[in-house]
C-alpha cells in the first residue's frame, strides 16, 4: 500500500491536515485583504493570524479524544504536546520574530547612517586621498583594491533580511485553537 493511501487511511492525520491548510489558508487570505497583495508564500508559511501550529496541534487533541477518549494515556501525550507547541509559539518563536526585526531594523539603520556620514562635506574618511607607497606595496594595494569591490558586493548579496514572521501573538495562538477544536469536532470519524 502505498504511504500516501497509509495516511489518508488515518482519520486522524486528515484532520490535522484539513486543520493546518484551514489556518494556512486563513492567514493567506487575511494578508491579502489587509495588505492588497495576495502573496502565495503564505500559505505555507509560519506567523500570522491564525495559528496553523495551534490548529494542528489542537486538532489532533480533539481528534485523540473523539477516538481514544479523555481518559486514555494518549490523549494526555496529545494535550502536553499541543501545550508545548503552543508555548513554544507564543514565547520562543515570537522572540526570536521580534530579534529579527530589530536586527534588520539596526543594518537598515547602519547603513543609512554611514551613507549620510559619507555624503557629509565637511567629513573626509580618505576615499579620495592618494597613497605614496614604495613599489612592492603599490601591487599588493592594488590587488586589494580590485577585490575590494567585488568582496562588498559578494557581502551584500550574502546578506539577506532575517526572517520576521516566526511566532505568534496569545490571539493569534487561540485562534488557531479553536480553529482546530471546530475542525476536530466537524470532522467525520
Amino acid at each position: 500500500m502505498p504511504i500516501i493511501q497509509v495516511l489518508c487511511s488515518n482519520p486522524l492525520v486528515n484532520i490535522c491536515a484539513v486543520a493546518w491548510f484551514a489556518a494556512q489558508l486563513i492567514k493567506t487570505l487575511l494578508h491579502w485583504f489587509s495588505h492588497g497583495i495576495l502573496r502565495l508564500d503564505r500559505l505555507t508559511g509560519s506567523g500570522g493570524m491564525p495559528s496553523s501550529h495551534s490548529a494542528l496541534v489542537v486538532s489532533l487533541t480533539i481528534g485523540m479524544a473523539r477516538v481514544e477518549g479523555f481518559v486514555s494515556p494518549v490523549f494526555a501525550l496529545t494535550i502536553a504536546f499541543a501545550a508545548v507547541v503552543m508555548y513554544d509559539a507564543m514565547g520562543v518563536r515570537r522572540a526570536a520574530g521580534e530579534q529579527a526585526k530589530t536586527i534588520n531594523w539596526l543594518l537598515g539603520s547602519y547603513k543609512d547612517f554611514w551613507d549620510v556620514l559619507k555624503s557629509h562635506p565637511l567629513l573626509d574618511f580618505g576615499d579620495d586621498e592618494e597613497v605614496v607607497a614604495p613599489q612592492e606595496n603599490v601591487t599588493e594595494e592594488v590587488n586589494q583594491e580590485e577585490n575590494a569591490p567585488a568582496d562588498e558586493t559578494a557581502s551584500e548579496q550574502d546578506r539577506k533580511a532575517l526572517k520576521e514572521y516566526l511566532g505568534h501573538t496569545p490571539l493569534e495562538v487561540i485562534a488557531g485553537a479553536l480553529l482546530g477544536i471546530l475542525i476536530a469536532m466537524i470532522y467525520p470519524l
